[in-house]
């Protein structure tokens, strides 16, 4: 005889168990009561016939198979939401709740033009918006906690389709006295011997960044590491080393009065590609679309390579 299968109820108690870590958190993310909460996870683990939570005074800790059963349960709950969002859908284009994971390198230059931009074509849509890592974003992707990641190309995660946006190029940001400050279509050797500043661990723009100084001869200030480009800047007009900036973020972080100067490269000059990352099952790809036209359209006006793709 066929064992019964788990209950989309039973699903969403232990997922949000294991992303509150505590029963009375997650009965009230799900708007149920505790006792409701707990008979769901306990009826669970009784369907499969395994412990998938262990309960002690203070805690609440997911055993090895529930961590299992928790990720599939992610993506078998991704694509439940996927069946009603294609419903919407079909009603109406590009519209319910989007919960969209953005990198904190593109979040604050881009954001702010394409929620404005958003507001008057599509005021139907429900954005959700998570600022983090790429890897973080990728696995919530993955987990069926996003719908759609906005990071740096290309993703090289299996079952996740990209969706290119737009080519950045990188500058250079100066204090307004170094002998490389405003100039014009540097060769990237031109950085031989510099100190630069980087972005901490687990940026890819650090990584990206990396790259250009091990192909130009610089080297990194590593003992002054931040956690944000602004951070970065910063520590530039102060006259601690040098950066590399997406030109996105020229306008944001590099104003008049600071002390700073942008320089820019030789073509080709260093660059990245962002683009769009979505579970390759979703079935709102169509909308996917009308919302990458949407963000190419919401670019903002650098004077800079910023290039539509």
């Amino acid at each position: 005889m066929a064992r019964p299968s788990p209950t989309v109820a039973q699903l969403r108690a232990l997922v949000a168990v294991a992303d509150s870590g505590h029963f009375g958190r997650a009965a009230a993310a799900l708007h149920v009561s505790q006792p409701t909460l707990s008979s769901a996870v306990a009826s669970l683990e009784r369907t499969l016939g395994v412990q998938l939570v262990e309960r002690t005074t203070r805690s609440v800790l997911i055993t090895g198979v529930g961590e299992d059963v928790v990720r599939r349960a992610r993506g078998v709950l991704g694509a439940i939401d996927d069946i009603g969002e294609a419903a919407i859908r079909a009603r109406e284009p590009l519209s319910g709740d989007i919960r969209l994971g953005v990198i904190p390198t593109v979040a604050p230059y881009l954001l702010p033009r394409l929620l404005l931009s958003l507001r008057g074509t599509h005021p139907q849509i429900r954005l959700s918006l998570r600022e983090s890592q790429t890897t973080s974003i990728l696995a919530e992707l993955r987990g069926g906690l996003l719908d759609l990641a906005l990071i740096a190309l290309p993703a090289d995660e299996p079952g996740v389709a990209e969706l290119p946006l737009y080519d950045e190029d990188f500058v250079l940001v100066t204090p307004a006295d170094h002998p490389l400050a405003g100039g014009v279509a540097l060769p990237v050797v031109a950085l031989a011997g510099q100190e630069l500043l980087l972005l901490e661990d687990g940026h890819c723009f650090r990584a990206q960044a990396l790259e250009v100084c091990r192909e130009a001869g610089a080297r990194e200030r590593s003992a002054l590491r931040a956690a944000s480009l602004s951070t970065i800047v910063q520590m530039v007009a102060g006259g601690l080393g040098l950066t590399l900036l997406p030109v996105a973020a020229v306008g944001v972080e590099v104003g008049q009065g600071r002390g700073l100067a942008v320089a820019t490269f030789r073509s080709p000059p260093p660059h990245r590609r962002i683009g769009l990352a979505y579970r390759s099952t979703s079935a709102r790809v169509e909308d996917w679309m009308l919302l990458a036209g949407e963000i190419r359209a919401a670019l903002p006006g650098t004077g800079l390579a910023l290039t539509p793709v």
